[in-house]
C-alpha cells in the first residue's frame, strides 16, 4: 500500500492528490488500521501499524496531517504509545512519535490539532462512568472537516475520558505534585482532575512516559522529541506544555532523584574534572574507566540530566522556558540544594558547594542562569546596610563561607563566585558590588578652597590613610617613587563635563602607585626572568576585552555619576561581599598561599569590569575617601605598613624570599622548611597582585582613550 502511494505521488505534479491517496483519506483506512493496532489483532499488528504510519508521514511529501482523517487517527495512535514500558513495540512507538514531532517542527501551526480538549470539571469517578460512547461519537461529529473543534468546552473528548480514568486510578497526591522518587511515576495533582486546564497534550505525555524506558536509546529519542516540541513558537502549545503536562515535574523530580543518589562526600576535584557532560551521550562503563571514583556513575547521570534541562530551556519557546526554569529553581534548587548548602557539616558544605560551582560553570541558558542567580543571590537591588546583610540567607551564608575556618570551603566558595562573576548576567555584579557604589558616597566631597589647600600641604587628608607616617613611604628607593606632594594631591572630581586634563600623567601615577606599594626589600620578581609587569599586561588586555563583550548590552555609563547628583550624606557600606574580600585581603600575610591566590583572583576579576564606579573604587589610589571608608588601595597600604614592621624582625629576609619564589616556580628543588613560610608566600602574592592591578589600570585607561 505504501509503495503504491509513494509511486503515485512521484508520477504526479507536486501538490496533486492521486486516486489512491483520495481513497485512503475518504475511506478512513487509517482509522481502520488504528483499530486493528489497538487490539493488536492479529498479534504483531500494532507494530506493523506504527511502522506504516511512520513511513507514510515520513515518505509522502504532500502535507497529510491537516486532513481530519489523518490527524485524528494519528492522535489516537499517540495515546497508545508509552502506555506500558519495555513493550516489544517501544522502538516503533518512539520512531512514530519522533516523525510526528519532526512534522510539527516543519509546520508549527499543526500543533493545534494535537492540543485535545479535556473536561473542565469532573469531580469523581462516578461521573466519569456516565460518559458513553454515544457522547464521544456526538463530540466527534461536532468537529469541522479540517479538524477544528467547535464543540462547547463541557463536551468531553475521548482524550478527556481516558485521562480522567487514568487519574482516578491513581492515589491522590499532595498539592506540590510530588513524585514517587524511585520510579518517577508521573501523577497529577487533585486540581487537574477537578478544574484542570481544558486541553491535553498527549504527544508530550507519551514522550514523557518513554523517557523512563529502561532502554537508554529509546529514552534519548524521547528527550529529542520533547526538545522539538518545546521549541515550537505556538503560544497555546507552550501554555499547554507547562500547565497541562507533567514536563516541569519530570525535569525537576529526576534532577532531585539523581542529586539525592550522589554520595554524601565527593572529592571537589573529581566534581570539577569529570569530563564535559553531553546529555545525549550518557554512556559510561566503570570497567573501562581508568580514572573511576566512587559515585562517578551517579555524578555523570546527574550532570547529564542537568545539561538536558539546560538545553531544553535554551531551545524552548519563551514562556515555556520561563516556567521550566522557575520550576527548576523552586522544586530543585530551593527544595533540594539549599538545605545541603546551609548545613553545618564541613564535608557536606564542601561537596554541595563544589556541585553548585559545577552547575554555575555548566549552565548556558540565559533563562536558567537568571533563576540560578536569583537562587544564589536573591533579587534585591537596593544598597546593602550592615543590619540587613542576612536578608537572603543563602547569599549571606555563601559569602560567609568565603571566610570559613576550613580553607578548602573558602577556596571552593570563592571559585564559585569567581565563575559566577564571569557569567553574562547584569544582576550578579549589581547585587554583589555595584548597588553599594551607585551613590559614590565613599568619596569625601568638599568644594576645593584655600583651607583645604593648607590641610593638604600639612599632609593631612581627612579620612585618608596617613601616608607620611606610614613606614612604607620612608623606605622606597628614590628613583621609583613619587614626591609626597604628588602622592597627596587630591584629583579633582571627575564629571562628564570636566575630564581630567592629562590622562597620561594620571594613568602613569596610578600604575606607579600600585607598582611602588611593595617596598624594594620585599620584591623578588626582578631576580627571576619572565615575571615582569609586562606579562600581566597581555593577560589583562585579553581578559578586559572579554569582559567588555559581556558587559556591552548592559549600557553602563562611560563616566562616573556627577557628585552633585549623588547622595553623599548616606553612610557608605561596601557590601557584604567586598567586606569579606577586604578582610581576607587584610590577612594576606597570615593566610595559606592557595587562599591568597583565590582571594586576589576574585578581586582582580572585579577590577576588570568596565564600570566607572568599580574602576574608581578599586583602582584609583587618589580617591579622597570619606571618613571611615576603605578602598582596595587603602587595605593594601595597611598590609604593607604591617609588612614593613615585620620585615625588620626576620634575618636574611630578601634571600629567603627569593628562595621561596624559585621553589614556587619550580626553579629550585624542595629543601628544608624555611621559617615564616606563610609570610614569605604572602609577600610574593602581594607583589604579584599589585603588578596585576597596575596592568589592569593601564589597559583600562588605554581602552577608554582609544576610540
Amino acid at each position: 500500500m505504501l509503495d503504491i502511494l509513494v509511486q503515485e505521488e512521484n508520477e504526479r505534479e507536486s501538490g496533486e492528490t492521486g486516486p489512491c491517496m483520495e481513497y485512503l483519506l475518504h475511506h478512513k483506512i487509517l482509522e481502520t488500521l488504528y483499530t486493528l493496532g489497538k487490539a493488536d489483532c492479529p498479534p504483531g499488528m500494532k507494530q506493523q501499524v506504527l511502522a506504516f504510519y511512520t513511513k507514510l508521514l515520513g515518505r509522502i511529501r504532500q502535507p497529510l496531517l491537516p486532513h481530519i482523517n489523518v490527524h485524528r487517527p494519528v492522535q489516537k495512535l499517540i495515546r497508545l504509545c508509552g502506555e506500558v514500558l519495555a513493550t516489544p513495540t517501544e522502538n516503533e512507538e518512539i520512531q512514530f512519535l519522533c516523525i510526528v514531532c519532526a512534522k510539527l517542527k516543519q509546520d508549527p501551526y499543526l500543533v493545534n490539532f494535537f492540543l485535545e480538549n479535556k473536561l473542565k470539571a469532573m469531580a469523581s469517578k462516578g461521573s466519569a462512568g456516565v460518559i458513553t460512547e454515544d457522547m464521544i461519537k456526538e463530540q466527534d461529529s461536532l468537529t469541522t472537516d479540517m479538524g477544528q473543534p467547535i464543540q462547547p468546552e463541557e463536551m468531553p473528548s475521548a482524550a478527556g475520558v481516558e485521562q480522567m480514568e487514568k487519574e482516578d486510578d491513581l492515589p491522590q497526591q499532595p498539592d506540590d505534585l510530588s513524585f514517587s522518587l524511585d520510579e518517577l511515576n508521573v501523577a497529577s495533582s487533585p486540581e487537574s482532575s477537578t478544574v484542570g486546564p481544558n486541553q491535553d497534550y498527549n504527544l508530550v505525555n507519551s514522550l514523557l512516559n518513554l523517557t523512563k524506558s529502561p532502554d537508554g536509546r529509546i529514552a534519548v529519542k524521547a528527550c529529542e522529541g520533547l526538545m522539538l516540541l518545546v521549541s515550537l513558537p505556538e503560544p497555546a502549545a507552550a501554555k499547554c506544555l507547562t500547565q497541562s503536562t507533567c514536563l516541569c515535574e519530570l525535569l525537576t523530580d529526576r534532577l532531585a532523584t539523581l542529586y539525592k543518589a550522589l554520595p554524601q562526600s565527593l572529592d571537589p576535584l573529581d566534581i570539577e574534572t569529570v569530563e564535559a557532560i553531553n546529555w545525549g551521550l550518557d554512556s559510561y562503563s566503570h570497567k573501562e574507566d581508568a580514572s573511576a571514583f566512587p559515585g562517578k556513575r551517579a555524578l555523570i547521570s546527574f550532570l547529564s540530566w542537568f545539561d538536558y534541562c539546560d538545553q531544553l530551556i535554551k531551545e524552548a519557546q519563551k514562556t515555556a522556558a520561563v516556567a521550566m526554569a522557575k520550576a527548576v529553581r523552586e522544586r530543585f534548587f530551593i527544595d533540594v540544594m539549599e538545605p545541603q548548602l546551609m548545613q553545618t557539616s564541613e564535608m557536606g558544605i564542601l561537596t554541595s558547594t563544589a556541585l553548585l560551582h559545577r552547575i554555575v560553570r555548566q549552565v548556558s541558558s540565559d533563562v536558567l542562569l537568571q533563576e540560578t542567580v536569583y537562587f544564589i543571590l536573591g533579587e534585591h537591588r537596593e544598597p546593602e546596610t550592615l543590619t540587613d546583610i542576612n536578608r537572603h540567607p543563602l547569599r549571606h551564608r555563601l559569602i560567609e563561607h568565603c571566610d570559613h575556618i576550613s580553607d578548602e570551603i573558602s577556596i571552593m566558595t570563592l571559585r564559585m563566585f569567581e565563575h559566577l562573576l564571569q557569567k553574562p548576567n547584569e544582576h550578579i555584579l549589581y547585587n554583589l558590588v555595584l548597588r553599594n557604589l551607585e551613590e559614590r558616597n565613599y568619596i569625601e566631597y568638599k568644594p576645593f578652597c584655600q583651607e583645604d589647600k593648607d590641610v593638604v600641604e600639612n599632609g593631612q587628608i581627612a579620612g585618608a590613610v596617613d601616608l607620611e607616617e606610614d613606614p612604607l613611604f620612608t623606605d622606597l628607593s628614590p628613583d621609583n617613587t613619587l614626591s609626597t606632594q604628588e602622592w597627596l594631591s587630591p584629583s579633582p572630581p571627575v564629571s562628564p563635563e570636566h575630564q581630567k586634563n592629562d590622562g597620561k600623567t594620571e594613568v602613569h601615577k596610578i600604575v606607579n602607585s600600585f607598582l611602588c606599594l611593595v617596598p624594594d626589600e620585599a620584591k623578588s620578581s626582578y631576580h627571576v626572568e619572565g615575571t615582569g609587569y609586562d606579562t600581566y599586561l597581555r593577560d589583562a588586555h585579553r581578559q578586559f576585552r572579554d569582559y567588555c563583550v559581556i558587559c556591552l548590552r548592559w549600557e553602563w555609563p562611560g563616566s562616573p555619576r556627577p557628585l552633585e547628583k549623588c547622595n553623599l550624606e548616606a553612610s557608605f557600606f561596601e557590601g557584604h561581599f567586598l567586606k569579606v574580600l577586604f578582610e581576607r585581603m587584610g590577612r594576606i600575610l597570615d593566610q595559606p598561599y592557595d587562599v591568597n591566590l583565590q582571594v586576589t583572583s576574585v578581586l582582580s576579576k572585579l577590577a576588570l569590569f568596565p564600570h566607572p564606579h568599580i574602576h574608581e573604587y578599586l583602582l584609583d589610589p587618589y580617591v579622597n575617601l570619606a571618613s571611615g571608608c576603605r578602598s582596595l588601595f587603602s587595605v593594601i597600604v595597611r598590609v604593607v605598613g604591617d609588612l614593613m614592621v615585620r620585615i625588620q624582625r626576620i634575618p636574611d629576609f630578601t634571600p629567603k624570599l627569593l628562595l621561596v619564589r624559585k621553589r614556587l616556580l619550580g626553579l629550585e628543588p624542595e629543601g628544608p622548611i624555611i621559617d615564616h613560610m606563610t609570610l614569605l608566600e604572602g609577600v610574593i602574592v602581594l607583589e604579584e597582585f599589585c603588578k596585576e592591578l597596575a596592568a589592569i589600570a593601564f589597559v583600562k585607561y588605554h581602552a577608554s582613550s582609544t576610540p
